[in-house]
């Protein structure tokens, strides 16, 4: 058995403002880095990228990103975050957005892969002004299907807070352990090895809930939505990261029409 208390962690911090159209601030370290790409022909676009390749215990991962007044913008991964085994406690991730008046982001990170015996705690916390606007999705992946892999013990811990005005407008935690996943039950995962959610919340938001529950036509995608004053919700589950990925890229475009960023069309699932 090794000594894990001596291994090296990894430690990671990337930090973006952009206002007026231009970066404002611009901070990295460690194993945290950020592309900026402020003239897209789909608008300015943030890719996060942690270079230690995955996630496992004490390593630490922090993001962060404001948005002036008005300021559009749409934030991704540049490739599937893998949480591998951990043996001292968790890896830990903070994910932090600032919406000012009228601002818009869409975050629309890549998968997270959870090898067996993975440890992870997530927060992504959201302050967004009463006009602003925000669009999310979330997908966990339980194992490699290509490499016929079975995860039958993991600790995860993924938190959603959202802070409109000044108030928690939602809270959305998911927990999964070993008990949760030898269940299978309807209640719970089901069985199935792709977990999702999508949330939008914004003025008028509950409006596009006729036309997300007609887009629910994915092949092999069970899914539910649910709407209340200024928020929509959309749980998804399925088998095959791919069948997934193709229903979260319908749900997407009825909300913003257009191509998903440019790194979701040539990185591959990896799971």
């Amino acid at each position: 058995m090794f000594d894990t208390s001596t291994l090296q962690r990894s430690h990671g911090r990337a930090h973006v403002g952009f206002a007026g159209g231009g970066i404002v601030d611009l901070a990295q370290a460690g194993s945290a880095r950020t592309f900026v790409f402020p003239r897209r022909a789909s608008g300015p676009e943030v890719v996060f990228l942690n270079t230690s390749g995955g996630l496992t215990s004490g390593d630490r991962l922090d993001l962060s990103l404001d948005l002036g007044p008005a300021q559009a913008m749409r934030a991704t991964t540049q490739t599937a975050e893998r949480a591998y085994r951990a043996e001292s406690g968790p890896a830990r991730v903070t994910v932090r957005f600032t919406l000012n008046r009228g601002a818009a982001l869409d975050w629309l990170p890549q998968e997270t892969i959870l090898f067996q015996g993975a440890a992870l705690d997530r927060l992504t916390h959201v302050t967004m002004a009463a006009d602003a606007s925000y669009l999310a999705i979330e997908v966990v992946v339980l194992g490699r299907a290509a490499m016929g892999e079975t995860v039958t013990q993991l600790a995860l811990t993924d938190r959603r807070e959202v802070w409109r005005d000044g108030r928690l407008v939602l809270c959305d935690p998911l927990r999964l352990d070993a008990d949760s996943l030898m269940r299978g039950s309807p209640a719970l995962h089901g069985g199935a090895r792709v977990l999702a959610s999508l949330m939008c919340l914004a003025p008028g938001a509950a409006d596009a809930l006729p036309a997300l529950r007609a887009a629910l036509t994915g092949q092999g995608v069970e899914a539910a939505a649910s709407a209340r004053d200024g928020q929509v919700v959309v749980r998804l589950r399925a088998a095959d990261i791919w069948a997934m990925r193709g229903q979260i890229a319908r749900l997407v475009g009825v909300l913003r029409p257009g191509p998903l960023p440019r790194v979701w069309q040539h990185e591959g699932a990896a799971a």
